[in-house]
């Protein structure tokens, strides 16, 4: 029902740019084990998978923040600027070693990830995940082939919801932010694909800081992404 006025409204397109966490990948699994094994490491109270979802998609900077902001409400924000070097290293550490091993690609990823290399686009991943995190988990899941690039949240200056990460992944791609779809989970991801001038899809299933995607301002849902190929398709 969303494809007449997709295509009506949009120019064809030559590229997508795919979000990683909440998109292709449940990785709800490994931020939750990452995170407590960090937390028991620094004597503090564990974190429950729902509050994990809420605060994941703005990086691990922001995400390890909002973690100890939730387990320790009192503190202030010296207090958790203080605790901030250590609790990253340990999360960085233990999320290395876990990487991959609580997570699941989500049905219809792969289908829709072909479906678009069949359509002559060529796509990106770009992800608030630090670099380091998502190469590994994107070969681990056999993802990695259908990306000619990656992009992790410390390439750039600024991550999403900030335009620069994706105006700079449409510049290695050598194509224009109209002509690039961005397909995410979350308003992050819709934000950013407005303010570069991209047009945006987004799943459904994602995590969205808890809140429904489709009440986010995109140009279309899809609850898999092989549903791509019907809201895109002529």
């Amino acid at each position: 029902m969303l494809t007449a006025s997709f295509k009506s409204n949009h120019p064809p397109l030559h590229a997508a740019i795919v979000d990683l966490d909440g998109t292709m990948v449940d990785t709800l699994g490994d931020f939750g084990v990452a995170l407590n094994l960090m937390l028991a490491d620094m004597q503090l109270p564990p974190v429950l998978p729902s509050d994990v979802e809420r605060m994941v998609g703005k990086g691990s900077e922001h995400l390890i923040r909002s973690t100890l902001a939730h387990v320790r409400p009192g503190w202030r924000s010296a207090e958790i600027e203080d605790a901030f070097p250590s609790a990253m290293a340990a999360y960085q550490r233990h999320y290395l070693a876990i990487n991959g091993q609580h997570s699941r690609v989500y049905d219809g990823v792969l289908a829709g990830l072909t479906w678009l290399r069949g359509q002559g686009l060529v796509l990106a991943c770009l992800t608030n995940k630090p670099t380091a995190f998502a190469l590994p988990l994107l070969a681990q899941k056999g993802l990695d082939g259908y990306f000619s690039q990656v992009f992790g949240g410390d390439a750039f200056a600024r991550k999403k919801p900030d335009p620069l990460p994706l105006l700079k992944t449409c510049e290695a791609l050598g194509t224009l932010p109209a002509h690039t779809l961005m397909v995410g989970d979350s308003s992050n991801d819709a934000q950013a694909a407005r303010a570069a001038g991209c047009p945006v899809v987004l799943v459904t299933y994602g995590y969205n800081h808890g809140q429904p995607a489709r009440n986010v301002d995109a140009d279309g849902w899809v609850d898999s992404l092989v549903d791509l190929s019907g809201l895109l398709a002529e």
